[in-house]
């Protein structure tokens, strides 16, 4: 039993550098979504700017849309707004807002100050619609095709980079285009 003892630590340090090595090389920002290739899931949540409207999955129906998740709270969200604006303004992009668990009115004040890239935007104070697309946090992005299916998710901020090597790949291959 005492000879087990000394092994103990070499034994410890074996499984952590095992665990370790594991993780080299894999992209963070590439986390895999059990929705990738289903529906967006069933939802109905009111309008940001108009709290009388409801929202539901039709929202995706008839183009492919970029769904962004974000919110006041976060400041990668902030680093990724002129980005957006751009997605929106030159290349013409259909961008949906999800403003995931935040406060109506600090968004608007937000939107306003910053501009607003989105064509809707979804409100969703309790991150019902977030957790069933499996939201981690913000911002994340996903690509939704022409019949509301999800077909891809990437998470962390969007920019130039992301868009011309990830997001405008996926984009074209969704419509036949790539």
């Amino acid at each position: 039993m005492k000879r087990f003892l000394l092994f103990l630590p070499l034994l410890v340090a074996l499984v952590v550098g095992v665990v370790l090595f594991a993780g080299i090389g894999k992209d963070p920002t590439k986390l895999e979504s059990a929705l990738v290739g289903k529906p967006v899931p069933e939802f109905s949540l009111r309008d940001l700017h108009n709290p009388d409207a409801m929202l539901d999955q039709s929202l995706f129906r008839g183009q492919v849309s970029l769904l962004n998740v974000w919110g006041t709270w976060c400041p990668a969200c902030k680093d990724e707004h002129d980005d957006l604006m751009w997605l929106a303004e030159e290349k013409g992009v259909n961008i949906i807002g999800l403003n995931y668990k935040d406060n109506r009115d600090d968004a608007l004040v937000w939107l306003d100050r910053l501009g607003d890239p989105y064509r809707k935007i979804i409100y969703d104070p309790r991150g019902t619609l977030g957790f069933d697309l499996g939201v981690y946090g913000a911002p994340e992005t996903f690509v939704i095709d022409a019949g509301g299916v999800v077909r891809y998710r990437h998470v962390g901020v969007v920019n130039e980079t992301v868009w011309e090597q990830t997001l405008l790949p996926v984009i074209n291959d969704v419509q036949g285009n790539g």
